[in-house]
């Protein structure tokens, strides 16, 4: 089971600005794996960028795809990365664009002789286009801060593509928008969600449509803190994840809500798709939803 959750006090807009911070975390996640698996084609790290992104890190400048493409075709394909992330904060700027500030731990065999550790910065902006659920990175800025002292390599990958998925998962669910078209890419085709032992197992989208259409719609705007993501490969490509969330909501009145849950989900993951997929889903109340009065 997930570790529990600390949750600090939160303003009203920082509960409705969460989606946001979602949308941010999950392209960042989204940027470190196409470094981590060969498998990522080069098409779903361009589906994250504007077509005029820059970048400028401790191997140069790149400006838009073809640049940027040209410039990851030097790195050795016998390169293993992992991006341990460590903190990031999320500003939604007045115009409608995010900025993005990361730490991360970056870790890779191949550079040199031995194991390579760096703590390394991230600066990034960020911005939707029309019709897009998630932002486009418009520029990012990597700087090294300092060493790392690590014994071994860790391979994030699988971490990073599981975080990325439950972080969408719930960027979708907090969105004000309530559209569920979107979680059509990230379910398997054979599903078996419950989100309470009482209620009815969920086998199809068209269950997954009526659960946004209701109960998540039943709130205007909604927070959940993500605790510790856990998994248990169940066999290459498929896993068991673990993952507790501290939920906040607001009424139309205005009044907050709180719940704690725990999940435990089966996923499913081709690396040339954009997400891992949901199979099956099963909820715990650790505590129940309450008004705060």
């Amino acid at each position: 089971m997930a570790a529990s959750i600390v949750q600090a006090e939160v303003t009203d807009l920082e509960i409705e600005n969460s989606y946001h911070e979602k949308a941010a975390l999950t392209q960042l996640l989204r940027w470190f794996q196409f470094y981590e698996n060969a498998d990522i084609g080069i098409a779903n790290q361009l589906d994250i960028l504007d077509e005029n992104f820059s970048v400028t890190s401790p191997s140069g400048t790149a400006t838009g795809h073809a640049e940027y493409q040209a410039a990851v075709a030097q790195f050795p394909s016998t390169w293993r990365n992992a991006h341990d992330l460590q903190t990031m904060t999320v500003t939604v700027n007045d115009d409608g664009t995010l900025s993005l500030t990361a730490e991360i731990i970056y870790s890779n065999l191949g550079m040199t002789d031995s194991l390579v550790a760096q703590r390394m910065g991230y600066d990034a902006t960020l911005e939707y286009e029309d019709g897009d659920t998630l932002p486009k990175f418009t520029s990012m800025t990597i700087t090294p801060v300092g060493a790392s002292e690590l014994e071994a390599f860790d391979d994030t990958y699988i971490q990073n593509r599981l975080s990325a998925l439950v972080t969408y998962w719930i960027h979708l669910v907090e969105h004000p928008g309530r559209n569920p078209e979107p979680f059509k890419e990230i379910l398997a085709p054979e599903l078996d969600i419950k989100f309470s032992a009482e209620g009815n197992t969920i086998t199809s989208y068209d269950g997954i449509a009526a659960w946004v259409a209701g109960p998540v719609s039943s709130l205007p705007v909604t927070r959940h803190v993500i605790g510790p993501i856990s998994y248990t490969t169940l066999e290459p490509g498929r896993y068991e994840v673990e993952v507790g969330f501290d939920w906040q909501g607001i009424r139309p009145d205005g009044k907050r809500m709180t719940a704690k849950t725990e999940h435990r989900w089966i996923v499913t993951d081709e690396p040339n798709e954009r997400f891992a997929r949901v199979e099956m889903i099963r909820v715990e109340t650790i505590e129940p939803f309450a008004v705060v009065e």
